[in-house]
């Protein structure tokens, strides 16, 4: 399926690109049932290892994400003027190509929300001229039901952790002044692009999410990657079906480290269109983010100090996206592998 009309070369030149064209498929990402006894533990140990796992049996209807998807591809088909009435982004409504203010670029076009349904009911009327309240309707339930599967599998994981108090994470998001926002993501075909230049085309380069978790779904199309333990990349199978979720770097200091926020990345698809929509679960601004002291054993010292989400957010937006986001709030600085640049494999 062809979203768009594809750009010209020259308009896209500084995106990085990257040189292999054979990155494996990861044979062995977690996939987890949430229905099962035992996912609680499952859970744990996919955050630990690999910060990334997949989620089946969750309970989301299909004809939801259809719908979404639907309008996205409505919206992503429309001419570039009509889409840039629902921005610039700011860094809410539309972008195209630019990724933040410092300079990072991709192959792609956006549309950033707040996760609240009175932005949505208003940025609606300028995403669809047609038919506003059919795309309110879909992103709010789209949302209402990302943030329920959150909740439930963040519930799981302070279950597996042992913890007291099983909505620890939860009522973060749950919080009403929660800063949690979405994203609708397009990626255009780019086979004329990469046959001229031999190279795959960064959409969207490595970085790691700064909220507590993410929630991914994309169409059938390949290009989601992430970074192992050993710093390798491993291309992840897409499946239309399941959600992806990502742990954010708010995870990572409150469980003091045990649990690592992935570095991951796209790469343009070269034949098919990438559409993808992911909820990102963020407290409000004015929470503290610390280690849980009901984790650390005793002895323990805490790898970072306190923040708000407001500060680290703030942080989080002047930086550049390979940026290591928590160096700047670590008091005692874990054995990192050194991110990667893409035009460096």
């Amino acid at each position: 399926m062809v979203v768009l009309s594809k750009p010209a070369l020259d308009q896209f030149s500084p995106i990085k690109t990257y040189k292999s064209n054979n990155t494996p498929f990861c044979p062995n990402i977690p996939v987890i049932d949430i229905t099962k006894a035992d996912s609680s533990a499952q859970l744990v140990k996919a955050c630990q290892e690999f910060g990334f796992f997949k989620v089946v049996n969750h309970d989301v209807p299909m004809e939801l994400m259809n719908k979404l998807e639907a309008e996205a591809i409505k919206f992503f088909s429309l001419p570039l003027s009509e889409k840039e009435k629902a921005g610039p982004p700011d860094p809410f409504g539309y972008g195209n190509r630019r990724i933040g203010p410092n300079g990072d670029v991709g192959w792609i076009e956006y549309l950033l929300l707040r996760s609240s349904p009175e932005s949505i009911l208003q940025r609606s009327s300028s995403v669809s001229k047609d038919n506003p309240e059919s795309f309110c309707s879909a992103v709010n339930n789209y949302i209402t039901m990302m943030r329920k599967l959150a909740c439930g599998v963040v519930e799981l994981i302070a279950e597996g952790l042992k913890l007291q108090e099983r909505n620890v994470f939860s009522k973060l998001l749950m919080d009403e002044e929660s800063d949690s926002v979405f994203r609708l993501n397009h990626y255009p075909p780019c086979s004329d692009l990469q046959a001229l230049s031999g190279r795959n085309l960064i959409g969207f380069g490595e970085h790691t999410d700064p909220q507590i978790i993410s929630i991914l779904r994309s169409n059938n199309a390949t290009g989601l990657q992430i970074s192992l333990k050993d710093g390798s990349w491993v291309s992840v199978p897409p499946d239309q079906n399941s959600f992806f979720f990502i742990v954010g770097d708010s995870l990572q200091v409150m469980t003091n480290g045990r649990f690592r926020s992935v570095r991951h990345r796209v790469i343009a698809n070269s034949m098919k269109s990438r559409v993808s929509m992911i909820y990102f679960g963020g407290p409000s601004l004015s929470e503290k983010i610390a280690p849980l002291e009901s984790l650390m054993k005793e002895g323990e010292e805490s790898l970072y100090r306190e923040f708000t989400w407001f500060e680290y957010k703030k942080s989080a937006y002047m930086s550049r996206l390979a940026d290591n986001r928590l160096g700047n709030f670590q008091k005692t600085a874990p054995p990192l592998a050194a991110p990667t640049t893409p035009a460096d494999e």
